[in-house]
């Protein structure tokens, strides 16, 4: 970021910056993640703190503590959810889904109990880091600083599995879909071919030149609208002045929107309104500059996309 800042500033230093019209969108930032299931992602919590336990055994902590690996009952249940999934017949998959109910439940309950265990391990390990040092020392201190992160994980995956069970849908603002990037968040963008994606949700406004004016990343799936005026804030800082124009999608098409932008000095806003417009706001959007701003728009979808498959 302070890379593309710097840039940004020489480009404004050298007047080739252009802010006559800037188009705003929003895109998911998928985090590197499989898709995630409760099934899987139990399994996958009792597979790691069995890897974390051996670990901090390895580095000299609670040698003597009894602590049972359930890391095959996991993967041997998770293995039989794929084996009834395959199961053909409507009579035959209905069994086959009370089944699957039933074996995500003694996953949670094998990430519960292998929770408990490592509690002791956890307990007894700190102890022992009073008698090493140097690179062991901190060698144990990040197995069991991770250790206590994947069982209160486990715990947070395990509660969000028994809230599915029983008939409930946990909130997407916090329901856990991995274990090493705990701030992804499912987001639901309406597309066909991906109705949810997994990461998080960022905003990008460039000109008509491709420069991208300003970024930003969120946790979570943040309303569009909000994030519309503080960005065109920071572009007129970074610039010097506000843009002329400025256009975006109709997430972003509130009256309040349009008068923030108004009250920084944006002259012109194409953004279609939200709802079922009146016969003034109707007018407004069928004249000849507003839909030529809002066709230029739909530019930010391949600008975005260049983004992502050019540079991740």
């Amino acid at each position: 970021m302070e890379l593309n800042e710097a840039l940004l500033a020489k480009a404004v230093e050298a007047r080739v910056v252009k802010t006559g019209k800037v188009r705003a969108d929003t895109t998911v930032v998928s985090a590197k993640i499989e898709y995630p299931t409760d099934s899987g992602l139990l399994a996958k919590a009792v597979v790691k703190i069995g890897k974390l336990v051996r670990r901090i055994k390895a580095a000299g902590g609670a040698t003597r503590t009894v602590f049972r690996n359930r890391s095959r009952s996991a993967g041997s249940r998770v293995r039989s959810i794929g084996a009834k999934l395959k199961l053909r017949g409507a009579a035959v998959r209905e069994q086959a889904q009370a089944a699957v109910l039933r074996i995500t439940g003694e996953l949670a309950d094998l990430a519960e109990r292998s929770g408990r265990d490592a509690e002791a391990i956890l307990d007894n390990a700190r102890r022992a880091l009073r008698l090493v040092a140097g690179r062991v020392r901190g060698r144990l201190r990040r197995a069991i600083d991770e250790l206590a992160s994947t069982v209160q994980a486990s715990r947070r995956i395990a509660a969000q599995a028994r809230r599915r069970l029983a008939g409930e849908t946990p909130d997407s603002a916090t329901r856990l879909v991995s274990l090493h990037d705990s701030d992804a968040r499912p987001i639901a963008k309406g597309r066909i071919n991906r109705p949810v994606e997994f990461g998080y949700k960022a905003q990008i406004v460039d000109n008509e030149n491709g420069i991208v004016l300003d970024y930003t990343v969120e946790e979570g799936n943040p309303a569009d609208a909000p994030e519309l005026a503080p960005a065109i804030k920071r572009i007129k800082t970074r610039v010097g002045k506000a843009p002329r124009a400025v256009t975006a999608d109709r997430g972003y098409g509130e009256a309040r929107v349009e008068a923030e932008l108004r009250d920084i000095g944006v002259k012109t806003v194409a953004i279609p309104r939200k709802g079922q417009p009146g016969a003034a706001r109707r007018a407004t959007e069928h004249s000849r500059g507003f839909r030529r701003l809002v066709k230029w728009r739909t530019g930010s979808e391949g600008r975005i996309s260049h983004l992502k498959h050019r540079y991740g």
